[in-house]
């Protein structure tokens, strides 16, 4: 699994996901942190990534689109740290796959 994590993520999640085998970027990364969310959807859409966010506008964007890619993942509980970002990720992963 590629994920594109979202601003207002921790970038330094990024790092770790990357460590622990997931192919990771941040937007904050990319020069994206100020990007129009169609824009990081089209971007996780072209590399197959999947887009974790605090942000609700993602799924309603891909609903008003009829888009069935790419895959959010909506996290919910806000300040969390990089290791908790990590360790909530991938608890949720290894659930999906």
């Amino acid at each position: 699994m590629k994920l594109l994590l979202d601003q207002g993520l921790p970038l330094s999640a990024a790092t770790l996901l990357c460590d622990a085998g997931i192919d990771t970027i941040h937007v904050g990364e990319i020069g994206m942190s100020e990007a129009e969310d169609s824009d990081i959807i089209q971007r996780a859409r072209d590399e197959g990534r999947v887009v974790a966010t605090l942000d609700a506008d993602f799924h309603t964007l891909l609903a008003l689109d009829v888009a069935n890619t790419p895959s959010v993942i909506r996290i919910r509980v806000e300040r969390l740290r990089a290791q908790a970002l990590t360790n909530l990720l991938l608890t949720v992963i290894a659930e999906c796959e």
